[in-house]
């Protein structure tokens, strides 16, 4: 019997897009062995759709057009009996497209329309199991705000902050940066849906302040302004399961070279190919047991309010004098998909993207094992006519 197919769907229209190719590089590594077949769907910065073998390969990343030009242009549709497929579009009189039956989707995106719902809605549409977050999860996980204001309201601690629009703060600059200087000596400003350390920098005078956002707004138009933590120790863990049932990885205290992680610390080492899995750390992090189990329940908590799914890794912040932590954000589709925590369970990534896709297929099952539609004809003749005399009883 031939494996049921699976696409990972990667790149995107992201600031993150080369982030996620390296963990895209790994996911079809980890496949190869598996009991699927694993099939690359390759989405550009323009946002057109390819597919094909040279996708397979990393070194073929480094001239993009030159990829894309030998490279397959691909949809999502449907055959007539409902199945969904993913076909490949060619031109020419002899030329004959591609069929390939799904049986589930890995998105491997960071960051923007692949991680924030919309291309999990695409699958929606299409009836097609996919790993990872749901919409609602997903687009949540995506808006630091809302997230945290969420886990605020479930009593999880966050730290003290603003948020602001691009117009708010062309409107009101001199009352946002007051707001700012009283969050204390120092502040972190962030884009509000971006990942990866993208236009994070911590500031500490209004110049700078002003510095930072200018920047930050050129990746978001929505950003949020946080107290800085000092002495700041950065603990994250990843959770796996569903918003009901899920389990806990070891915690990891990533190491980096500047005050706050940075993008460079994340992906620019000298195995940078390897994604965040070359970045530094130190696993299982090197602080107290009761910490460590506190901040591992935290995660949890997070992971279910946000009603996560799949595999997501959560980071949080710890005051390094008193232990005090804060929930930070969530990662739905974190870098190399946080293999590297799992290990210390003896979870392979092979093992993990295999768990994923079974979550996945279960989830969509029990899903369209739900009522799908009414058994009503709202357009046969009774029912118009029904419609017509609410017209006239206007």
């Amino acid at each position: 019997m031939s494996k049921p197919n699976v696409i990972v769907a990667f790149g995107g229209v992201s600031p993150e897009h080369e982030v996620s190719v390296l963990t895209a590089m790994q996911v079809l590594a980890a496949l190869e062995d598996s009991s699927y077949r694993a099939i690359p769907l390759y989405i550009s910065k323009s946002g057109q759709w390819y597919t094909g073998e040279i996708l397979r390969d990393l070194k073929n990343y480094k001239d993009l057009n030159k990829l894309t030009a030998t490279a397959s242009p691909c949809v999502f549709t449907r055959l007539s009996d409902g199945r969904p497929v993913l076909k490949t579009l060619v031109s020419g009189i002899f030329s004959r497209s591609e069929e390939v039956p799904i049986y589930a989707v890995l998105p491997a995106f960071h960051g923007s329309a692949g991680e924030n719902g919309s291309f999990q809605g695409i699958c929606e549409v299409y009836n097609i199991p996919y790993t990872g977050s749901g919409v609602m999860g997903s687009a949540i996980g995506m808006n630091k705000v809302i997230a945290k204001q969420l886990c605020k309201s479930a009593g999880i601690p966050v730290v003290n902050g603003i948020s602001f629009s691009e117009n708010r703060w062309v409107d009101e600059r001199d009352q946002i940066l007051g707001q700012i200087k009283e969050l204390g000596e120092s502040a972190i400003v962030k884009p509000v849906s971006l990942g990866s350390s993208i236009g994070v920098e911590i500031v500490k005078n209004t110049e700078e302040a002003e510095t930072a956002i200018e920047t930050a707004f050129r990746y978001d138009s929505h950003l949020m302004v946080e107290q800085a933590i000092t002495p700041l120790v950065e603990i994250n863990c990843s959770v796996l399961g569903t918003p009901e049932k899920n389990r806990v990885s070891v915690c990891e205290r990533p190491m980096g070279r500047e005050e706050l992680l940075s993008f460079a610390d994340k992906y620019q080492q000298d195995e940078g190919a390897k994604g965040m899995a070359s970045a530094d750390r130190v696993i299982p992090a090197d602080i107290a047991p009761e910490l460590a189990e506190s901040i591992q329940d935290t995660a949890k908590k997070v992971f279910s309010t946000i009603q996560a799914s799949g595999l997501a890794r959560l980071d949080f912040l710890v005051d390094g004098e008193t232990n005090q932590f804060y929930f930070n954000e969530i990662n739905t589709i974190p870098g190399s998909f946080s293999f590297y925590l799992w290990k210390e369970s003896n979870i392979s990534f092979n093992n993990l993207m295999e768990e994923l896709l079974s979550i996945a297929v279960d989830q969509h099952q029990k899903k369209n094992g739900r009522v799908q539609s009414y058994e009503t004809n709202l357009l046969s003749q009774k029912a118009v006519k029904g419609m017509k005399g609410l017209k006239t009883s206007k």
